[in-house]
């Protein structure tokens, strides 16, 4: 018997796309499941509005207007408010086929599986290397420390056990939050990368798996306004919030020598510009990059500090 599933759309400043995604959810061919929208967005155009208004009215989804912009909590209140056994996650600029749900959803007959990470046809990723496929992933991307520069489930072809999924195609048990208390950590700010993979390297102690299935596709049209992209990338907020995101997860689930490759593979990436990440490497474009690499170690070190006040006081880890 197919599980019912809950499928969380999160969304902010999104119109037209969403209307889009909106619908691609409601066509799903799947017996059970519901919708829920976690809208961010204060004012929405007025077809945007009445869309969900009706669909809402109607029964055909959940709508949940919040007064706040955050990624995290917006996934952790979409779970709370699910009942299906399975949650599913998509961005708000994707499109799926009818059989999107089904997919994700025949994999938990297996008890072993704890999650799918679905495939993620990102257009402009794909455009970069159309030809690209890789059938079976390197150590590397099985390694917590380094996965994040390894880890590709745009051009893998091939069914695998993986380390982590993409935010915008995944889907857990939801008693994973429920009982074992995965919550996504509202602690991880601005665009909120890394906040996935923060619970898919805690979903290790559960015992349970990630296994990725590249049937299990939609494609990711990465707009450049909405959604996570709320910062303006060369904004000195959403720079300092990037750095601040990773220290923050190695600082949480690393041990002390993975933190320390896993830090100087950031730096040797993000702030040297070398591959992947492929940026400009002129003096001042570099000194500039470390100059907000150092301060997101900072405003890290302070989420950690603070935390672990919070730990002290109630008697117990949050980390």
């Amino acid at each position: 018997m197919l599980p019912f599933v809950s499928l969380i759309i999160p969304t902010y400043q999104r119109e037209a796309v969403l209307r889009a995604t909106l619908r691609d959810a409601l066509w799903q061919d799947y017996p059970t499941y519901d919708v829920i929208v976690v809208d961010q967005t204060a004012v929405h155009e007025p077809e945007t509005e009445a869309m969900l208004a009706e669909l809402s009215a109607a029964g055909k989804l959940t709508w949940l207007r919040v007064d706040w912009a955050s990624l995290p909590r917006a996934r952790n209140v979409g779970i709370r408010q699910a009942t299906g056994e399975i949650v599913v996650f998509v961005d708000d600029d994707v499109q799926m086929p009818p059989d999107f749900l089904a997919r994700h959803a025949r994999h938990y007959q297996n008890l072993e599986i704890g999650a799918i990470a679905g495939r993620v046809l990102d257009r402009l990723k794909l455009a970069d290397d159309p030809d690209r496929r890789i059938e079976q992933l390197p150590p590397a991307a099985n390694d917590p420390a380094i996965a994040w520069y390894h880890l590709d489930l745009v051009h893998t072809v091939k069914p695998q056990r993986v380390l982590s999924a993409r935010g915008c195609n995944m889907s857990f048990r939801r008693s994973l939050f429920t009982q074992h208390h995965l919550w996504f950590d509202e602690r991880f700010r601005g665009s909120a990368v890394r906040e996935e993979s923060d619970v898919c390297l805690r979903l290790r102690t559960t015992g349970l798996v990630i296994w990725y299935d590249p049937e299990a596709w939609l494609v990711h049209l990465g707009e450049e306004t909405g959604g996570c992209h709320d910062l303006s990338t060369r904004s000195p907020r959403y720079q300092i919030s990037f750095y601040h995101n990773h220290f923050w997860l190695g600082f949480k689930n690393l041990t002390p020598a993975q933190c320390l490759r896993f830090f100087a593979k950031l730096f040797d990436c993000h702030v040297l510009g070398n591959p992947p990440c492929n940026k400009g490497g002129h003096l001042l474009k570099v000194m500039t990059r470390l100059f907000f690499y150092l301060l997101g170690l900072l405003a890290a070190m302070g989420t950690a500090l603070l935390a672990k006040m919070s730990e002290l006081r109630s008697g117990r880890s949050l980390l």
